[in-house]
């Protein structure tokens, strides 16, 4: 595990409201996230917040494209809707980067590995919503882009807990130290 704060920075991905009031029943499920996130800014690690969204009349979206085609036929997922803003129980504080991306990886079609490269982070902490999504794919092309990765396995969610358990358990091991939030806030003392 990196400890050094000026090279790691804290991805929370997908948390805005369509997406977390689908998976989070109560609040209790996004104490693992916000104790990440209150870890993080009290060690200055930077936080970068990141979400799907589109531009009005979902120009992004091919009609092929299994996972998207839906949300512009139903509507609500643009950039400038509620629905794409970033959860009130983990509002991004100001200078925190809100990185909106357009497809499941956080690194397609966004800014991100701009802003990782102009502050120099070779480190990322993942944890968002879905594990088999954003959290997936995120950290397999981080790794292929020789980022050091970990993951807060409790600060992960998913819609079936067994795909959770195998990709926590025997997938994501291969490319990222697997933690809970508090094993990695421990880390950093």
């Amino acid at each position: 595990m990196q400890n050094d704060a000026q090279k790691t920075a804290l991805l929370v991905m997908d948390m805005q409201n369509s997406i977390v009031s689908r998976y989070a029943n109560n609040e209790e499920i996004l104490q693992p996230f916000q104790k990440a996130v209150e870890a993080a800014r009290q060690r200055s690690i930077p936080v970068i917040f990141i979400r799907v969204g589109f531009s009005e009349g979902y120009p992004e979206i091919s009609p092929r494209n299994k996972m998207f085609a839906g949300s512009a036929q139903r509507g609500g997922m643009t950039t400038d809707s509620d629905a794409t803003e970033i959860h009130e129980s983990l509002k991004p504080q100001p200078g925190e980067p809100v990185v909106t991306k357009v497809r499941v990886s956080a690194f397609a079609g966004s800014t991100l590995e701009v802003i990782l490269r102009a502050k120099q982070i070779d480190s990322l902490v993942l944890c968002g919503i879905s594990t088999s999504g954003v959290v997936l794919s995120t950290l397999r092309e981080a790794a292929d882009k020789d980022f050091a990765l970990t993951v807060l396995s409790d600060a992960c969610l998913d819609a079936d807990p067994e795909v959770h358990r195998v990709l926590m358990e025997k997938v994501f091991p291969r490319q990222a130290e697997v933690l809970t939030a508090d094993g990695w806030i421990d880390s950093q003392s």
